[in-house]
């Protein structure tokens, strides 16, 4: 053999072993992660905007458009049991959670009107509201009716009786704080069971 048919054959061995070597050390190694700069596949199936939903998610303070957020002046306090009636305090609002009403409560004769010839809400006796189309007779025992008012605080009652028809007169002790929630041809029964603090 010639002297450079057998450098080209060394050298051949040379590469084919160096080779052989660089992929077996290759060969079980992992992938490599990921990283930010990876995500131009997310971007292009549009996933950015899914990655920063789910951050916003984890982060129970971060405030997320749309979702019609209380500003700390309307939050409302926890809940809190009542033993007795509240003082008098003129009403704001009638709110019925479970039928979506939230209406301005006056002592006018508008859509929903308190009878100011009678206690306040929350106070000791029989409060009077009245109003037109409130769905009254979808109301179930059990259920909460709040009244927000002047003094900061919301009297919620919890429905005792659903009744066709308006009910007249006071009743049970009159030192209990009840309301009467007329509409229509329903008229509602409710007692005073807790309050909570209006910021």
């Amino acid at each position: 053999m010639s002297r450079a048919k057998w450098v080209v054959a060394a050298l051949t061995v040379v590469l084919l072993s160096t080779g052989i070597a660089a992929l077996q050390r290759t060969e079980g190694a992992r992938p490599a992660a990921v990283t930010t700069d990876d995500a131009l596949p997310s971007r292009a199936l549009g996933l950015s905007g899914h990655r920063r939903l789910v951050r916003e998610l984890e982060q129970p303070d971060a405030h997320v458009p749309g979702r019609g957020a209380r500003s700390p002046r309307t939050a409302a306090g926890p809940l809190r049991t009542v033993t007795g009636p509240l003082r008098s305090a003129r009403p704001l609002r009638l709110r019925i959670p479970s039928l979506g009403v939230d209406l301005p409560l006056t002592g006018d004769r508008e859509e929903v009107s308190w009878d100011t010839g009678g206690p306040a809400p929350g106070a000791a006796g029989t409060a009077v509201v009245t109003g037109e189309g409130l769905r009254l007779g979808e109301l179930r025992r059990g259920r909460t009716i709040e009244i927000p008012r002047a003094d900061s605080r919301t009297a919620v009652f919890t429905v005792v009786r659903v009744s066709p028809g308006e009910v007249s007169g006071h009743e049970g002790p009159v030192d209990r704080a009840q309301l009467r929630l007329v509409g229509g041809e329903t008229a509602v029964l409710a007692r005073l069971t807790g309050q909570r603090r209006t910021h």
